[in-house]
C-alpha cells in the first residue's frame, strides 16, 4: 500500500479556490466514507482549515488521477478550475509533509501551534468515520510525536505569531488606542479565542462575541469580560463595531454587502475594520467595495505575519533537522511492516509441518511402536521437510548464478563462511 497526499494550501492557491475545495466539519465523516469507498483507497483522512485542504490516503495505486476526479465530483468543481493548484506527495514525501505541517513549518505563520490541534481533530474524525487503518494511524501518531519534539526542542513557538495576532497588530495600526474601540468577534473556536485574548491584552474597550450557539459564546465572553449575542442578533449590534473578526465553519457567508452597508450608514460612515479568517469566507468579498470599510482576508495578512516571523527562522532550521530524523524512524517502521506478513506465513507453514509430524508420531505411539524409533524418524522427516524447498531453491540459484540469493541465504540462516 502506498501513502499519498493530495491538496492545496495558501502557497499554491488563492482563497477563492481554497474555499471551493474546503470540507465543512459537519460533512467530513460522510465525505471520508465516500472517499474510502473509492476503488483503490484503503485508508483516508481529511485536513481542512482556512489555509489548506489535504486528503491523506492509503492507496493501492499511486496515480492521483482518480482521486482528482473524485474531488471534482464531490466538491462540484470543474477539474480545470483547481487541478493546477494541487500538489501531490507519495510515501516518504507524504511522511515529511505531514511532519512539517503538524510542526507549523508549512503554515502561513511559521511555527503556529493551532495546526497541530487541527491535525489531531482530523485524525479523530477519521477514526470515528472508520477510515483510519494501521498505516495511517501509526503515521498520525508519529506525526504528533514529531511535532511535540519540535515544540520541545526548538524555540519555534516562543514569539507570539498567529493570524489572530497579525489581525490585532493590523488593527493597532489603524486605531491608535484600542481602549476606545468596540470589537465584535464572530465564532467561538480556537482562532476567535486567541483573537479575544490578544484584544484583551491590548485593552480593547468593549468585546462582543457572536456565535450560532449562544451558550458557547457566553462561556467565551465570560473569560474576557465581554458579552455574548447569538448570530441572529448580529445585525442589531454590527453598527457598534469598530473591529470585526470572523472565523466560523459556515459554508455560506454570514455578512453580506447589504447588512454591512446598513451598519456603516448607522455609524455615519465612521470607519470599520473587518478581518475574515474563515475559509469558506464569512464576509462577502463585495463588502470590500464599500467606502469606510477595510476588509482583510487571511491572505492579506501575509506581510504583517512576515514581519513577526524572523525570530522563528533559526528555530525552523533546527526543526527541519529533527524532522529528517523522525522521517527516517518512520520509514524504518514502514519497511519492517513489509516483512511482517512474510514472517507470519513462514511461521504458519512451519507450524503446519510440525503439527503433521506430531500427529503421525502420536498415531505410531498408539499402535505401540518403539518411542525412540518414532522420535528419530519424526526428527529426520521434519528436518528433511523443512530444508527440502530452500535446498531446491538454492540449487536453482546456483545453476543460474544468483549469487545474491545465495549470499542472502547465508546471512538469513547465519551460516558460517566456508572459507
Amino acid at each position: 500500500m502506498a501513502i499519498i497526499t493530495l491538496g492545496l494550501n495558501h502557497q499554491t492557491a488563492p482563497i477563492s479556490v481554497r474555499e471551493r475545495l474546503a470540507v465543512p466539519q459537519d460533512f467530513v465523516v460522510n465525505t471520508l466514507r465516500r472517499l474510502r469507498d473509492l476503488q483503490g483507497v484503503e485508508e483516508a483522512a481529511i485536513l481542512s482549515t482556512c489555509n489548506r485542504t489535504e486528503f491523506y490516503c492509503g492507496v493501492s495505486d499511486r496515480s492521483p488521477e482518480s482521486l482528482v476526479d473524485w474531488i471534482a465530483h464531490e466538491q462540484r468543481v470543474n477539474r480545470e478550475d483547481f487541478q493546477h493548484y494541487l500538489y501531490t506527495h507519495t510515501d516518504s514525501s507524504t511522511i515529511r509533509h505531514m511532519f512539517r505541517v503538524a510542526s507549523g513549518l508549512d503554515s502561513m505563520v511559521l511555527g503556529e501551534p493551532q495546526i497541530l490541534g487541527q491535525m489531531k481533530s482530523a485524525y479523530q474524525t477519521a477514526t470515528e468515520a472508520g477510515t483510519i487503518g494501521k498505516t495511517l494511524g501509526k503515521l498520525f501518531q508519529h506525526t504528533f510525536a514529531a511535532a511535540k519534539k519540535v515544540r520541545t526542542d526548538t524555540a519555534i513557538g516562543n514569539s507570539p505569531v498567529s493570524v489572530a495576532f497579525a489581525a490585532i497588530r493590523l488593527a493597532q495600526r489603524i486605531f491608535e488606542d484600542l481602549s476606545q474601540q468596540t470589537a465584535i468577534l464572530i465564532g467561538a473556536g480556537e482562532t476567535i479565542e486567541l483573537t479575544a485574548r490578544h484584544l484583551t491584552e491590548s485593552r480593547i474597550g468593549e468585546l462582543i462575541i457572536a456565535n450560532r450557539t449562544y451558550d458557547r459564546a457566553h462561556l467565551l465572553a465570560q473569560q474576557f469580560n465581554g458579552f455574548a449575542i447569538s448570530l441572529s442578533e448580529l445585525p442589531q449590534h454590527l453598527s457598534r463595531a469598530d473591529i470585526v473578526v470572523s472565523s466560523t465553519g459556515s459554508p455560506l457567508p454570514l455578512l453580506g454587502k447589504g447588512s454591512v452597508e446598513s451598519a456603516i450608514k448607522a455609524r455615519k460612515h465612521k470607519p470599520m475594520f473587518m478581518v475574515d479568517l474563515a475559509v469558506p469566507r464569512d464576509i462577502e468579498p463585495e463588502v470590500a467595495q464599500l467606502r469606510d470599510v477595510y476588509l482583510y482576508t487571511v491572505d492579506d495578512l501575509r506581510n504583517t505575519i512576515q514581519e513577526s516571523m524572523r525570530s522563528r527562522q533559526e528555530a525552523a532550521k533546527q526543526a527541519e533537522e529533527i524532522i529528517d530524523v523522525e522521517v527516517s524512524h518512520f520509514l524504518n517502521w514502514l519497511r519492517a511492516q513489509g516483512a511482517t506478513s512474510t514472517i507470519r506465513d513462514l511461521r504458519t507453514q512451519a507450524e503446519q509441518l510440525r503439527d503433521e509430524a506430531l500427529f503421525k508420531a502420536l498415531q505410531d505411539l498408539k499402535r505401540g511402536q518403539d518411542p525412540q524409533q518414532i522420535l528419530e524418524v519424526m526428527a529426520m522427516q521434519l528436518t528433511n521437510t523443512l530444508t527440502h524447498l530452500p535446498s531446491t531453491q538454492l540449487k536453482h540459484a546456483g545453476t543460474h548464478e544468483r549469487h545474491d540469493l545465495i549470499a542472502a541465504a547465508r546471512e538469513l540462516f547465519q551460516l558460517k563462511d566456508p572459507n
